[in-house]
């Protein structure tokens, strides 16, 4: 396997490599300057110009459209938050419910955003199982999960318990224990959603600029390698690449997501496996797994990454055979048949994580800065939801968007974001995660009875957690 980007196999289904659109060139002025071409950025540009069609929008992209998490993720758009507990947890029951069929919507919105601008992404519905797979102990994990769900607020036919005989209906794992269903999660290819939104806003009017690195946002200039942009109004959107703004890259910390898909699977395998109305899955490991079946039936499989001492971004696409044969094993571990199968691509890159796992969409009038993410590896349908919170918070609408705790609209980051403590200590807290897991997993794999050990490695979990999540 050769290490360049074709390794995403996202990449690899796109009809073809489109010339690098012009980068910025002198001293240009617009209503509104966004500094990242991924998911967030462009669902901002999107709304904003669909709100206000007048308005002169430009978007800056370091590299080409979509080369962070946007075009290289595992392709759920989840009708759920990453650390939606602490945005929900001191309000009334039914202003949770409210957020969560907001949040549920949310996918059918985006799928509804690319049936009418003819966007071809593969949008799937399928839900997704979130299973009890592989050992014993998950049973109890994935309930108390189910648990957690229905206290946030999310309706409680939308995620439901699956017994063992109703997992296997929608997926054949080794080892079927139960499980959680969840309705409103769907599945895209994230290339194609990414470089197809990216040519509407053009037809929309939007200007966008590829190698155009910001290297300084100041009030009201963004300053690139070759030219400088003037706006009342700047959105960053970079999420896991803000490594070049020293004050942003406190508060928002890249960690790394790998990901492989195999060869197209024949459909004696796929009778072996089930997954017919192709549901993405997860296991309940804290090593986070999630899988789906593509549209053209590949099997599409990741697991956690890592994270970089310095907080340094991945900025190439290749990871190592290592990885893949990491990863290829434990997808074998779902399911046996695989074991032989060619693993065809293996990619990854960099998302964003902000401190306590808190998504946002903040807009700093004072400042004439606006950034929303946050998104903790949920971030397709994240960005879509944030990119028209944004939109609607710099346009100064009161919508429903606006209104919910995640949006801020007189607010500095500096105040909303808690700051990432110094290194080395995010670092070593990460090592010591990384190993408390793995040894997590292996007391899991030889189903012992270890009442005390079991618990101290929980408690191990949550204290380092408390520095990196």
């Amino acid at each position: 396997m050769t290490h360049d980007a074709y390794n995403n196999f996202w990449l690899s289904t796109l009809a073809e490599r489109l010339a690098p659109r012009p980068r910025l060139e002198g001293r240009v002025e617009a209503d509104v300057a966004i500094v990242g071409a991924g998911f967030t950025g462009l669902w901002t540009a999107y709304y904003l110009k669909t709100l206000a069609p007048s308005l002169n929008i430009a978007v800056l992209e370091a590299e080409r459209v979509g080369h962070g998490a946007s075009g290289r993720n595992g392709g759920w758009v989840i009708g759920n938050l990453a650390g939606l507990e602490r945005l929900l947890g001191t309000l009334p029951l039914e202003a949770r419910r409210a957020c969560c069929r907001l949040l549920a919507d949310n996918v059918d919105a985006l799928g509804d955003v690319l049936a009418r601008e003819g966007i071809a992404a593969d949008f799937h519905k399928g839900g997704a199982v979130y299973a009890a797979a592989r050992y014993r102990d998950q049973i109890a994990i994935q309930r108390d999960y189910l648990h957690h769900l229905h206290d946030l607020g999310h309706d409680e036919n939308a995620c439901q318990w699956l017994d063992a005989d109703q997992l296997s209906e929608k997926v054949r794992f080794r080892e079927a224990y139960g499980g959680i269903f969840h309705r409103h999660v769907a599945t895209v290819n994230p290339a194609r959603l990414v470089h197809g939104l990216a040519e509407t806003l053009e037809r929309l009017g939007v200007t966008i600029h590829e190698h155009s690195r910001a290297i300084a946002i100041d009030r009201h200039t963004v300053t690139t390698e070759h030219g400088v942009i003037e706006a009342p109004m700047i959105a960053c959107a970079t999420e896991g690449y803000a490594q070049r703004f020293h004050d942003f890259r406190k508060h928002v910390i890249p960690v790394q997501s790998m990901v492989i898909a195999t060869e197209p699977l024949p459909d004696a395998v796929w009778q072996e496996i089930g997954m017919a109305d192709r549901p993405a899955f997860a296991d309940a490991s804290r090593i986070i797994t999630y899988g789906h079946r593509s549209a053209d039936g590949r099997l599409v499989f990741g697991a956690r990454g890592t994270y970089r001492l310095g907080a340094r971004p991945k900025h190439d696409q290749a990871i190592t055979e290592a990885e893949i044969r990491m990863r290829h094993t434990l997808l074998s571990d779902f399911f046996p048949i695989l074991k032989e199968v060619k693993i065809t691509h293996g990619w990854g890159g960099s998302l964003g994580l902000s401190r306590n796992f808190r998504p946002h969409a903040i807009v700093d009038r004072q400042a004439g800065i606006a950034t929303a993410g946050g998104y903790a590896g949920e971030g397709v349908a994240g960005s879509h939801l944030f990119g028209r919170t944004l939109a609607d918070l710099i346009l100064e609408r009161e919508t429903d968007f606006t209104a919910k705790p995640w949006a801020y609209a007189n607010a500095s980051h500096r105040r909303i974001i808690k700051r990432w403590e110094p290194e080395p200590l995010r670092w070593l807290a990460a090592q010591a995660i990384t190993g408390s897991y793995a040894a997590e997993e292996a007391l899991m794999k030889r189903e012992t009875p270890v009442p005390l050990i079991k618990p101290a490695l929980t408690r191990i979990n949550d204290v380092f957690a408390s520095v990196i999540e």
